[in-house]
């Protein structure tokens, strides 16, 4: 990995007290919704921000969601946690995805988009892993944010970026440029910032399942299902969802379930 990479990720700064404070209410089993509503309320940009997003069209309510209680009181203290933490450490990034070809608006949107077919595909299958896999899949791409800013300042962004547009395999060209990929830097961001080792691990592993241990192999191949669904050049085109369903039937999962789910999506946006 190139030094001024690792230099980028190390000089990340620490996550806001609004975020610790979220973490430390997560991690409490004792604590409840009305807990996690009053750290929320106390950030206006984070309040801001989650009842935009609970507001788009992809959740369709059947009404105005007009404040955090009601945000967290219908996604529940998980996703309300993952939304938070996706938006706010895109924040603390400087974002220009111009080397991938589309703007820091369409980027949140992919990851979006992402943790919203993870989570309501595999609520079919595992609650409980759906919630976890919600969280991963949200920032899962947020390594991209380096390595853009890295591609930018080697004068490499147009050689990139017209590789990147026509690519079916993002994570080799990544590595062609940077020596690495955007999975990989995005579980050392997430290792720099105190997150578990199963978390990071299975976004690690993201774009190369089989190498996963097994403990963490289905989050990781599920990952890379989606984000074949669903990638930042071309996402939800006819070409990469077959190529996103024929994962999923190598894998053995249950195709009509996704299938649907990605209607349902398309429905929407």
């Amino acid at each position: 990995m190139k030094s001024s990479i690792i230099k980028s990720i190390n000089s990340l700064p620490s996550l806001s007290k609004t975020i610790r404070d979220i973490n430390r209410i997560y991690a409490d089993k004792e604590a409840g919704i009305m807990d996690l509503v009053k750290v929320i309320e106390n950030d206006p940009m984070i309040v801001a921000n989650i009842l935009k997003f609970a507001n788009s069209p992809l959740y369709n309510f059947g009404k105005e969601i007009k404040d955090v209680t009601q945000v967290v009181s219908r996604f529940g203290m998980n996703i309300t946690r993952s939304i938070v933490l996706g938006h706010s450490m895109r924040n603390l990034l400087n974002i220009d995805m111009k080397p991938y070809c589309v703007t820091s608006v369409k980027f949140t949107e992919i990851s979006t988009l992402q943790a919203t077919l993870i989570i309501n595909w595999y609520k079919h299958i595992d609650k409980k892993k759906a919630e976890d896999l919600y969280l991963a899949a949200f920032l899962q791409e947020i390594g991209k944010i380096i390595l853009a800013s890295y591609i930018i300042e080697e004068n490499e962004d147009i050689s990139f970026a017209s590789e990147i547009e026509t690519t079916n395999n993002i994570p080799e060209v990544e590595k062609i440029y940077t020596d690495t990929t955007s999975a990989i830097i995005s579980a050392k961001i997430f290792s720099h910032w105190g997150f578990d080792t199963e978390f990071t691990k299975m976004i690690e592993f993201s774009d190369n399942p089989k190498e996963a241990t097994q403990d963490i192999k289905e989050y990781a191949i599920a990952l890379n299902i989606v984000k074949t669904i669903i990638p930042i050049n071309s996402a939800l085109t006819e070409q990469s969802i077959n190529f996103g369903i024929r994962k999923a039937k190598d894998a053995g999962y249950d195709c009509k379930v996704l299938e649907d789910e990605i209607k349902i999506i398309l429905e929407k946006i």
